[in-house]
């Protein structure tokens, strides 16, 4: 009967001890971010423990075990196998064991989103708003006179890729200073903890950008591209540079519509098919009608940028098309800007003003079309989710502009 009693109290004590632990359950749950925390904490010796019925008539004099903790949103935890070896060693063990937990799952989900944060900061998908206008000018020039200059290609893209650069190096250092940026972790000048170094750089990339647009611009004896590059950078500095910074009035999308669109696609035209025989080539309607299409594709990933960061936005004052019609109208906007954007290839193509080669590849891109629409609709109001729109609308871009350069091209070869 002596035995009998000592199990029966130290069962008593196991329950003591489970409901001694449901305040560690809400502190556990809170303690690194998430849906939930488990815990899994080992450090008893693995020794004899509670048995469930005590033969021979002995108690043991130590025990030995694990603990297992879980809880989830709704704050239900359950605590399995709790086998405790000494009370002297056990006020010494759950605060050991929330440490670890904590600090070993905070630290793993820095070490994830480090290695994020430093290609969130490239931006190298982004720089296709470099590219894409380029090549599908340089194809507008092909079809039209026969001509491509690799050099030419190669230094405005070295140029055009360091406007790029001032581009998002200047407007991480303005966001930052109005706290646009306060807790934006893949800004350039929260990774570099320096304001001084972007800011530098920015205006060096822009000055070096502007040197390579100049010298292309002088060996190719046109003056009106470079007026046309001329605006599409003034565009750009309005857009986020003071005293203007345009972009917080909503009028980011109009700007960079005209910047990589008319001004950029149609500059390159010019650049890349002028030559010392044909000093003034023509604007013509195949050029700016890829140069709308550049537009539309380019706006798409500035206006699905803004999905994620709407709380940012209104907090110092930003004005974006997100902020002022939320996401639910937001999501209809694109979908109806992808429905124009294909609208106009097929217009443009039934019109001839684009070569009816430029309309079968680029209807090769509907599939992506109708991705970026289908992620929008669906994940408008999951921040976490819909923050891969903006690198959708870049694979749409880039897609839609080698598509397009390759109908321009095959034009050209079939006219042969």
């Amino acid at each position: 009967m002596t035995h009998f009693t000592a199990v029966r109290l130290q069962a008593i004590a196991y329950r003591q001890q489970c409901n001694m632990l449901k305040p560690l359950a809400a502190t556990l749950s809170s303690s690194c971010p998430g849906s939930g925390v488990g815990v899994h904490h080992e450090n008893f010796a693995k020794q004899c423990y509670l048995p469930r019925s005590c033969e021979g008539g002995r108690l043991p004099t130590a025990f030995g075990g694990s603990l297992h903790f879980c809880s989830n949103d709704q704050n239900f935890f359950q605590i399995r196998g709790l086998k405790i070896r000494c009370p002297t060693r056990q006020q010494h063990i759950f605060p050991k064991c929330t440490a670890d937990i904590s600090d070993s799952s905070c630290q793993e989900e820095k070490d994830v989103s480090k290695a994020t944060l430093i290609w969130r900061a490239i931006k190298l998908p982004i720089y296709s708003v470099a590219l894409v206008p380029l090549t599908v000018g340089g194809a507008v020039a092909y079809l039209q006179t026969g001509l491509f200059s690799v050099r030419r290609y190669l230094m405005l893209l070295a140029s055009s890729v360091l406007i790029i650069t001032w581009i998002n190096l200047s407007n991480d250092v303005y966001d930052f200073d109005i706290g646009a940026d306060k807790n934006k972790k893949e800004s350039v000048v929260n990774l570099v903890g320096s304001r001084s170094g972007p800011f530098i750089a920015a205006y060096l990339s822009l000055a070096l950008g502007f040197m390579g647009l100049t010298w292309v611009s002088a060996d190719a004896g046109n003056v009106r591209s470079l007026l046309l590059l001329a605006c599409a950078i003034t565009c750009g500095y309005i857009y986020q540079c003071p005293p203007f910074r345009l972009s917080y009035q909503g009028l980011g999308e109009p700007l960079c519509f005209a910047a990589f669109g008319p001004f950029a696609t149609s500059a390159f035209y010019l650049l890349l098919g002028s030559t010392s025989e044909i000093i003034f080539l023509p604007l013509t309607r195949t050029a700016l009608s890829a140069s709308l299409l550049v537009g539309v594709t380019t706006t798409l990933i500035l206006f699905c940028s803004h999905f994620h960061q709407i709380e940012e936005d209104m907090a110092v004052g930003k004005m974006s098309p997100l902020v002022r019609m939320g996401t639910e109208r937001a999501s209809v906007v694109v979908k109806g800007a992808i429905l124009t954007l294909y609208a106009l290839l097929f217009a443009l193509g039934f019109c001839r003003a684009l070569p009816l080669t430029c309309v079968v590849f680029g209807a090769l891109t509907l599939p992506i079309g109708k991705l970026v629409v289908s992620h929008v609709e669906e994940n408008h109001k999951d921040k976490g989710k819909i923050f891969m729109a903006k690198y959708y609308c870049v694979r749409l871009h880039a897609l839609f502009g080698a598509a397009m350069t390759a109908g321009l091209v095959y034009a050209r070869m079939l006219a042969k």
